[in-house]
Formats: structure tokens, sequence, C-alpha cells
């Protein structure tokens, strides 16, 4: 594996859907706490040496609704707006970028990929929950339009553990770099 720099130049973090219902969640293998805590030590970091940081969230009332086999249940009453709001906990501050996504994948129907070219990125470091789901479509769509991605493993979790492991064992080494929260840090300083 080789050692990860981070050009804070041409390096953004981009952090998936900590939001209050999201956070609500249950995830494994980490808990929704230490995926904020992780993120939020990344956020400080980046905005130290100025490099952009993208909370984004997905609005669970425009969910778009596509045929599926298996539909997400939202119920059949709007959810508080509160609900798609990014927690405060996660530590969103004046100054970062905030995009509402509309399904999976935070490129899709958004203008985070013009946000990130517009600051001349050419690498995103991922965090978020789900894995398997918002992180996972982010990181896929965003490289096919070519930006480098390092996934933080102990900065994501997922619905169950299992599904967690076999992405960043089986998946995101062959789409990404994978990387711990200490080595992002790191590779900044």
């Amino acid at each position: 594996m080789a050692e990860l720099q981070l050009d804070p130049q041409k390096t953004a973090l981009v952090l998936i859907d900590l939001q209050n219902a999201i956070l609500g969640m249950t995830p494994a293998p980490h808990s929704a706490d230490k995926v904020v805590e992780n993120s939020v030590k990344l956020a400080n970091a980046f905005r130290a040496k100025g490099a952009p940081v993208v909370y984004v969230r997905v609005d669970l009332n425009d969910f778009l609704k596509l045929p599926v086999d298996q539909p997400h249940n939202m119920g059949d009453k709007p959810l508080p707006a509160v609900a798609s709001e990014i927690a405060s906990s996660a530590g969103f501050q004046r100054g970062d970028i905030l995009i509402t996504k509309r399904h999976w994948g935070a490129f899709a129907g958004t203008d985070l990929e013009q946000q990130l070219k517009n600051r001349g990125i050419d690498t995103v470091v991922l965090t978020g929950i789900s894995t398997n789901v918002g992180v996972e479509s982010t990181a896929r769509q965003g490289t096919g339009l070519g930006f480098a991605f390092v996934l933080v493993e102990d900065a994501c979790s997922a619905q169950d553990a299992e599904q967690h492991r076999y992405a960043f064992e089986e998946i995101f080494p062959r789409l990404t770099r994978v990387r711990s929260t200490d080595e992002v840090l790191t590779s900044l300083a």
C-alpha cells in the first residue's frame, strides 16, 4: 500500500448523510457517534488546511422513487424537515458546502461535480453512513467522473457489519484507496 499524501489545494472532504434521521439508525461495525467523531476530526483538519468540506444530505421527503423490487418505505406521511437536516453533532460550519441529493449518490442531480471542479479538486476523501448506499454510490459515480477517492474505513458504517466489511475488503480497494482517520490526518500534515 502506497503512502498517502494529500494536497489540500486539490482535495475535498465529503461527508455523506450525517443527518438527524440517518444518525438515529444503528449502523455497524462503527457506531453513528464514532462515524461523526472521526468525520468531525477530519473536517476540522481540512478546514485548518484551507481544503473544502462538503456535507451531503438526502431530502427524505423528495426522495426519487423509481420502480424497484424492494422499495424504501418511509411511510405515508411527510417526515419532519428536521429529519433531513445535518445533525448539529456533525459539525457543519459557516463556509462549508451543503449539497442536497434526492437519491443514493451525491453526484447525480446535484452540482457537486461543478462545486469540486470549480475549486480545482481532483481527490475526494469520503466518509458517512451508509457504506453500501450513499457512500458507495457516491464513490462509484465520482470515479466515473474522474475524481480519485480515499474512503475512510473508521468514519463510515453500514446497515450491518458484513456489508461494510465486504465493501471495504472486496469493492473499495479496486475503486479507491482505503485508509483510517489517523492515516488521512497524517497525510494532510
